[in-house]
């Protein structure tokens, strides 16, 4: 990728000098040379000369104008060849929002006979400019017209459209800003490393003694004194075009590894190098052996782990999935690969994996990838590591993750909140570096039992994604009732809590409450307890007077039996109405009945199935208190008691 690390980033400007090289004055001709050669922005400053019908050295009209408006008798096979071809060349160095107009402009000229991939790119580029349901439209219509190999990439840029607005509509808790001062360039910058008060990073800037734009590995001081200072390697004066990138140092400082590359004729070789730091300067870079460089292949983006024993890299070497792959090695006494092992399919694809960063603390790999479902270009991916295997790489979201790409990840040193990534989502060529500052944060909480409200042991914990039903992590509490989850993401969450011989509870994960040390902490949760066949008394369902009519009030207390039935979809409860001693028996039986079906009624209401609720009338046969005192008199507080609505669980399925 040109503008990543495969090659100098050659502005307009310098083009200048480039056209006495060629001995015709045909811009089409140029940008034809150029685009076969893959020297995207050399074509697109040719094709777009020759779009404006402009010589390259009169400025006057040539006959392979696009627009018309110099020559209007250009034929229109000249025109859409060239919008097209320009659209190429914008899109090989991933400026889409150049590329988008010139694609749309052969698609509206009904040229897709003869170019029948340009609404395909057409539609990648809106992708790319965040106009998500116009992509999805052309992108389903290129796939009603094309029947070839491209027709699974149209799929997967539309699942990619859906994907992305998702996470735009429910973004991670992190917030992203392009880092000022002397950070960025007019070139890329990327792949920023910090090391005993200095930063390390890479940079396209324009190099004065070269007299071009090169990559190199430029450090400066974490408190931003000062201007960023090439490193120099000896040597470096005696190869055409050398460039560097990425640096990774080992835990000492005194040894670092890059990618290190150079045009070898017609070809672009990259290899990782290493370099150590004796007597205020360093060594000349050292080939790694062919355990990382292996004959033919490209290696890059070396990352050398916390204890110095490990080197993460990326590599088109033999026996991966295709593409750039995520490889590891070990590495010796001396600092060399002792073997190479693929990270396997969990993490890697036959597209292109790159840029890994291994986080030893918590066995975690991000990487970036064009393989796995995301938002467009290079996404960051995270797996986690159990001794054994990988697990599946997961999408890191919005706004870690843009529709353009996004490649490199370092936390910083001192903040555990704030960590470092390169992306080019403000840029229509080139990588910039970006501070994020990481604002999720942790759900804390207390199970207990509502009798004793002691602390629960053993009450499983599920954190669930409200919108997919999907269970994103389970606990089971420990003796002192705790739990704790990640809150990632502003989707909308609940929590499951569960326990043999309790009533399970699903509650929604608060959006705002008590936060202490990024710690958002839950209102202590309380089960209640139960028994098959063991009634519990409803408090608070009330009627007028000799009526079965629900009073407002009691069908907010019915609303909490309603939830526990959702929250309880197995359990089948018979709802029973006791009545005092007043009055006949059959007419107290017949009372407490219709006392019962009314609220039976209302709960089937509410959603909950006739065939798991049913009403029962007990009069006055139940009574759990007396209804007179021993000495013959009325007793208010018991008669209060005896009427009484309960439920009680009959049978779990």
């Amino acid at each position: 990728m040109r503008k990543r690390f495969s090659f100098t980033i050659i502005l307009l400007l310098t083009l200048k000098g480039a056209f006495a090289q060629y001995s015709k004055d045909d811009p089409r001709g140029l940008g034809d040379k150029a685009l076969k050669n893959k020297d995207y922005y050399e074509a697109a400053f040719y094709y777009r000369k020759a779009a404006e019908g402009l010589s390259l050295t009169t400025q006057q009209a040539v006959p392979y104008t696009a627009t018309g408006k110099k020559n209007t008798k250009v034929k229109p096979e000249d025109q859409a060849y060239i919008s097209y071809n320009l659209g190429e060349a914008y899109r090989g160095y991933e400026n889409y929002i150049e590329a988008e107009p010139w694609y749309y402009k052969v698609i509206t000229g009904n040229n897709e006979g003869k170019y029948p991939l340009a609404r395909l790119w057409y539609g990648v580029c809106l992708r790319a400019n965040q106009r998500f349901d116009e992509a999805i439209k052309q992108l389903e219509q290129f796939k009603a017209g094309y029947n070839g190999e491209y027709k699974a990439l149209a799929e997967k840029e539309i699942n990619t459209c859906k994907f992305a607005k998702e996470q735009l509509k429910y973004p991670q808790l992190i917030e992203v800003t392009k880092r000022k001062g002397l950070w960025n360039s007019d070139g890329s910058d990327y792949a920023m490393m910090q090391r005993d008060g200095l930063t390390y990073f890479t940079s396209s800037r324009f190099i004065k003694d070269d007299k071009k734009h090169l990559n190199r590995v430029y450090q400066i001081a974490n408190t931003r004194n000062g201007d960023p200072q090439i490193i120099k390697f000896p040597g470096d004066d005696k190869i055409k075009e050398l460039e560097y990138g990425t640096p990774s140092l080992t835990p000492d400082g005194q040894r670092m590894y890059f990618t290190r590359w150079y045009k070898f004729g017609a070809r672009v070789v990259h290899a990782i190098y290493s370099s150590d730091y004796k007597n205020d300067a360093w060594t000349a870079p050292k080939r790694l052996n062919s355990n990382v460089n292996a004959e033919g292949a490209n290696s890059i983006q070396p990352f050398v782990t916390a204890d110095g024993k490990q080197l993460y890299f990326s590599s088109t070497k033999p026996g991966g999935q295709g593409g750039n792959d995520i490889w590891v090695s070990d590495l010796g006494a001396d600092g060399e690969p002792v073997n190479s092992t693929n990270l396997g399919k969990n993490i890697n694809t036959a597209a292109n994996e790159q840029a890994p960063y291994y986080d030893a603390a918590n066995k975690r790999l991000i990487f970036s990838s064009k393989g796995f479902l995301g938002l467009g270009g290079f996404d960051y991916f995270e797996s986690e590591y159990d001794g054994q295997k990988w697990s599946m790489a997961k999408n890191m979201g919005y706004p870690m993750n843009s529709a353009k790409d996004d490649l490199y990840y370092m936390p910083d040193t001192k903040d555990a909140n704030k960590f470092y990534i390169s992306s080019d989502r403000e840029s229509d060529c080139c990588l910039n570096l970006f501070e994020v500052v990481d604002k999720r944060h942790t759900l804390a909480g207390i199970i207990t039992d509502c009798e004793t409200r002691k602390p629960l042991a053993g009450a499983k914990v599920t954190f669930v994604d409200s919108l997919t039903k999907q269970t994103i992590k389970a606990v089971t509490t420990g003796i002192n009732g705790k739990y704790n989850f990640a809150v990632t993401t502003s989707r909308p969450h609940s929590i499951t809590v569960e326990k043999a011989g309790y009533f399970t509870k699903v509650l929604p994960v608060p959006a705002s409450g008590r936060m202490v040390d990024d710690t958002l902490f839950n209102a202590e949760i309380c089960l209640q307890a139960f028994q098959v066949n063991k009634p519990i008394v409803i408090n608070n369902v009330l009627y007028d007077y000799d009526k079965a009519t629900l009073r407002p009030e009691s069908k907010k207390v019915l609303d909490g039996l309603v939830t526990l039935l959702n929250d309880n979809p197995k359990i089948k409860v018979e709802l029973a109405s006791h009545t005092d001693s007043k009055g006949s028996d059959s007419y107290n039986m017949n009372l407490s009945y219709k006392r019962a079906q009314a609220c039976v009624d209302y709960i089937i209401s509410m959603g909950i199935s006739e065939t798991r609720i049913y009403a029962k009338g007990y009069g006055e046969r139940k009574p759990i208190a007396p209804n007179t005192l021993p000495n013959g008199k009325d007793n208010p507080e018991g008669r209060q008691l005896n009427r009484r609505t309960e439920f009680t669980v009959l049978k779990l399925e």
